[in-house]
């Protein structure tokens, strides 16, 4: 964690809750209080949930999550809690609970494993498994993670594509069995596992379908830049799937990536074309010599 003077939390804090302040430099500030940590970061993350962007309330209660901090456990409940709120930022919110990794959120996770709005409830059904699963003594797997982020579940303890793409792609099994061979593909990370993985963008599960487009941008490989165009192209599927897929493809930055985002970022629905304009952002970032994304201390600089 970077220790920093409080007054510099305050003034990125200032980039986030502006609302006249483009998208892009909100989400920057936001990721750089995110790695700045604090209860005063978490306070300025949590005054934000009243946004009308689905998108960056979205993005708020992730970055809460992978801080991994208790304190942010009431605020995060709040927001599972309020159905008033868009179900992708609801359902990150259960996903953050389980993030976090604090066994007193059980309760109100088992409370929503029940959730007439299918992608909140089996959030809540995996972040309970994941809490359970830290208790026991495979726990050391989660050091396994090549790319530093906190999941919804551990890999799996096998490596075999073949038999984790079977496992993935078997509507009959938990969503926390498949979601396990989906972190191990991904960590493994080749050719193979990449395609392994694009083709559970044809799940029935919206959940995994969005977690799928997720960890393919975390990979940032380009041989699976066509099946995420076809999510993101289709306006039938599930708007939080086809904002994970712009998402992905700004991570991946190719120009064939950027052409397509540059084609949806005039889209109809709202949270994809702001995914657009963030992911063009980031796709910018990755192709140039700046030295790191979340940027917002710089920005109070100049």
């Amino acid at each position: 964690m970077t220790t920093v003077d409080p007054g510099k939390v305050t003034e990125v804090g200032k980039f986030l809750t502006d609302k006249t302040c483009p998208l892009k430099d909100r989400f920057r500030a936001l990721f750089t209080l995110r790695n700045l940590g604090g209860k005063e970061a978490i306070d300025i993350i949590s005054s934000c949930f009243d946004d009308d962007s689905a998108l960056l309330k979205h993005e708020l209660a992730y970055c809460m999550g992978q801080m991994q901090d208790d304190y942010a456990i009431p605020s995060l409940v709040k927001v599972l809690e309020d159905t008033s709120q868009e179900p992708m930022v609801r359902h990150e919110a259960g996903e953050a609970l389980g993030a976090i990794g604090n066994a007193t959120a059980l309760p109100i996770l088992e409370k929503y494993c029940k959730d007439p709005v299918i992608e909140v409830a089996e959030t809540c059904q995996l972040a309970v498994q994941r809490l359970k699963w830290l208790e026991n003594p495979e726990v050391s797997e989660l050091s396994s993670n090549p790319y530093n982020s906190v999941d919804p579940a551990p890999p799996a303890q096998h490596s075999d594509i073949t038999t984790l793409k079977n496992t993935l792609l078997d509507e009959d099994l938990s969503l926390f069995q498949r979601y396990r061979a989906m972190f191990t593909l991904r960590n493994i990370g080749n050719d193979d596992s990449v395609l392994a993985l694009a083709e559970a963008l044809k799940c029935s599960s919206a959940l995994l379908r969005h977690e799928i487009a997720y960890v393919l941008g975390q990979i940032q490989s380009d041989v699976c830049v066509e099946q995420l165009a076809s999510n993101l192209s289709d306006k039938g599927e599930n708007p939080m799937v086809r904002h994970e897929c712009a998402e992905a493809l700004g991570s991946i930055a190719t120009k064939r990536c950027m052409k397509i985002l540059e084609n949806y970022s005039l889209d109809n629905e709202r949270v994809v074309k702001e995914s657009c304009f963030v992911a063009l952002d980031m796709s910018e970032y990755e192709n140039s010599n700046q030295f790191q994304y979340a940027d917002g201390l710089g920005r109070t600089e100049k």
